[in-house]
């Protein structure tokens, strides 16, 4: 799955979707790229809190460490076996819910790569499965499980974001790592349920789904 997802909906509306009880005077970001901020929300003492924080965990491969390179970042859960997930998968008080309207892929050929949207028909605002941490490196981050493509995504990867329906919101909270392995290894949402933005904007352009220039193809057809 690609690095890149957007919110097109306000404070107020990711605040009362998502019932959030504690919540910080801070700006929907437009976009979200790992190592940059994303909105994300959590439970603790029974209260759910809105926060504002950078993608992606510290990532140093032994091959970094030998040649003195800094940690970078990883902000898809692909691999629930990793040992740098061990920790953090197993325990629920590192569960987050990540609000998400459209998540994006890169197309066409290397060099000249555009930006292509997903999102889910008839619900502009959802949830990603996600966890967040206090990290040595980076501070508080969080990052986002994937897992099997659909029949709509797959064409441009195998991978995409686990997202979860509003009666799944508590479970993804709160239960326990058998909730976890469900959600990732469970079958992947039906192609029929998402819109496709093809647009002529470059994958580095910064442009959000709401003010991207569409582009026709027969998969956005379909």
């Amino acid at each position: 799955m690609s690095r890149l997802f957007s919110v097109t909906r306000s404070l107020q509306e990711v605040i009362d979707h998502f019932r959030i009880d504690v919540g910080p005077p801070v700006e929907v970001p437009p976009e979200t790229v790992e190592g940059t901020y994303g909105l994300i929300v959590i439970e603790k003492d029974g209260l759910r809190r809105l926060k504002l924080l950078p993608w992606g965990f510290p990532r140093q491969t032994s091959e970094m460490r030998r040649s003195g390179e800094p940690h970078s970042r990883i902000g898809l859960v692909a691999d629930l076996t990793n040992p740098l997930w061990e920790q953090t998968v197993i325990d629920p008080r590192y569960r987050c819910l990540i609000p998400i309207t459209h998540f994006a892929n890169p197309d066409g050929v290397k060099g000249s790569k555009t930006r292509t949207w997903f999102s889910l028909h008839r619900q502009p605002l959802t949830a990603w499965a996600g966890f967040c941490r206090n990290t040595r490196e980076f501070g508080p981050v969080f990052a986002g499980m994937t897992g099997e493509a659909n029949e709509i995504v797959r064409p441009l990867n195998d991978r995409m974001p686990v997202l979860l329906k509003a009666d799944e919101y508590q479970r993804w909270l709160t239960g326990g790592i058998e909730e976890v392995i469900k959600f990732q290894f469970r079958g992947p949402p039906p192609s029929e349920d998402f819109e496709v933005l093809e647009t002529q904007d470059r994958w580095q352009s910064g442009i959000p789904p709401g003010r991207a220039i569409p582009r026709r193809s027969a998969r956005s057809m379909l």
